[in-house]
């Protein structure tokens, strides 16, 4: 553990994206606190203002405060972020297990389903589903995490054939150990570490998704504060106040690249032969 932080420590962007990370998480927790202003009250009298000492980051045509609502969007983005990657995660590590220690029929049937999710363009798949439910960031949570299960599955189900026949899960066999106890105690602790750096990635990619679903109306529904909402009450002012697209895109991009970086650096440090 000491050498894994070690080599994680000297990848100085891996570094620099978790600080972003752990910034970030810790604005989202505060939010009531650093936002300046109601995200969601309307004064029509402050509308389209520019950044400035009143509002640091502009007015929308609302009058909303921007700062305030990037700050209670960050909430927004990381809870849809963190939970639908855990469902994904939860679902891809029970199947991927399945698989990878039984084999034979078990891991044919779930192979294919694999493959036949992975048959569907994501997006569109997720479009088709979020359209026959009322949007909202519990179905968009959820729509996310039931279809991007596919990658932790292959990853769990690799690990378990390579890990399954090594001598400390032998020896467990033969002191009696049930499957249960092999799958849990000895081969899942073991894959974890290609699941994390997935996980992470997958953070990053459940971003994006909510915010294109949110541009698109189809995820958060107004006037809840999301990056993706102001992205798309930004799109009709760009000409003339570029602040309400500008910032959204600029939270979305950090986070999204912080993640990545992160993720590639957890992924360096769990293998060191990269």
């Amino acid at each position: 553990m000491k050498n894994f932080f070690k080599r994680f420590a000297r990848n100085k962007m891996a570094l620099a994206g978790l600080f972003v990370i752990i910034g970030l998480f810790a604005v989202s927790l505060l939010a009531g606190v650093l936002a300046p202003e109601d995200p969601d009250r309307p004064n029509l009298k402050a509308r389209l203002q520019p950044p400035g000492p009143g509002h640091i980051l502009g007015t929308d045509a609302l009058g909303r405060d921007v700062l305030s609502r990037l700050i209670w969007g960050s909430r927004v983005s990381l809870k849809v972020g963190l939970v639908s990657v855990g469902l994904a995660t939860a679902i891809g590590l029970f199947l991927g297990a399945l698989a990878g220690y039984y084999g034979g029929l078990i891991d044919g049937m779930v192979m294919r389903f694999c493959d036949l999710m992975l048959c569907f363009p994501t997006m569109f798949l997720i479009l088709a589903v979020i359209s026959l439910l009322e949007p909202s960031i519990w179905n968009v949570m959820i729509v996310i995490g039931l279809t991007s299960w596919m990658g932790v599955a292959r990853l769990v189900r690799a690990e378990f054939i390579s890990l399954k026949s090594r001598d400390f899960v032998l020896a467990a066999r033969v002191l009696g150990a049930s499957d249960a106890r092999l799958i849990l105690r000895h081969l899942l602790p073991n894959s974890l570490g290609p699941v994390m750096v997935s996980a992470t990635l997958g953070v990053a990619g459940a971003i994006l998704l909510e915010s294109g679903l949110s541009f698109l109306g189809l995820g958060v529904q107004p006037p809840t504060a999301t990056w993706g909402v102001m992205l798309a009450d930004g799109k009709d002012y760009l000409s003339r106040a570029w602040w309400l697209s500008f910032y959204p895109g600029l939270a979305i991009l950090v986070t999204v690249l912080s993640y990545n970086l992160a993720g590639e650096g957890l992924r360096d440090a769990i293998d060191p032969r990269r």
